[in-house]
């Protein structure tokens, strides 16, 4: 049986190697994806371990979820406020890039009499790849 230490330290591996691979990837990945690239460096761990410290992981405000419908959920490790297009044909996630300044949520605040907690802005539309196919066909 493990100690409440040798857990602790378990779990602390198995947090730091998610978030390693969130942070080494630029794409936004789902839980089984990350669970393919977690069991190459840790042939151990399991589905649920890895559900279990991504929530936990989001909870500690260390990666963040992007709930694309129907139940499925993509990850983020990039902390950084940034917004998201989203494919509306293969459900590709990529950032945007800013171009603009972004409002502020005092702005908002301000403007509207609501206090913000948080903010996203997501854009729709046709991946480069999907266009590309799509024109070909």
């Amino acid at each position: 049986m493990l100690s409440a230490d040798t857990k602790k330290t378990k779990n602390s591996k198995q947090k730091e190697l998610i978030i390693r691979i969130l942070r080494s990837t630029r794409c936004h990945p789902n839980a089984n994806w990350i669970f393919e690239q977690a069991r190459k460096q840790m042939p151990n761990i399991s589905l649920g371990t890895v559900y279990r410290n991504l929530s936990s992981l989001i909870k500690d405000g260390k990666i963040r979820e992007i709930g694309i419908g129907e139940g499925l959920n993509l990850y983020d490790g990039d902390l950084r406020y940034h917004d998201h297009i989203r494919c509306i044909v293969c459900g590709r996630v990529d950032d945007v890039p800013y171009l603009l300044q972004p409002i502020s949520m005092e702005q908002v605040e301000h403007v509207t009499g609501y206090e913000i907690h948080n903010r996203r802005l997501e854009f729709f539309g046709m991946c480069p790849d999907c266009r590309k196919v799509s024109a070909e066909a």
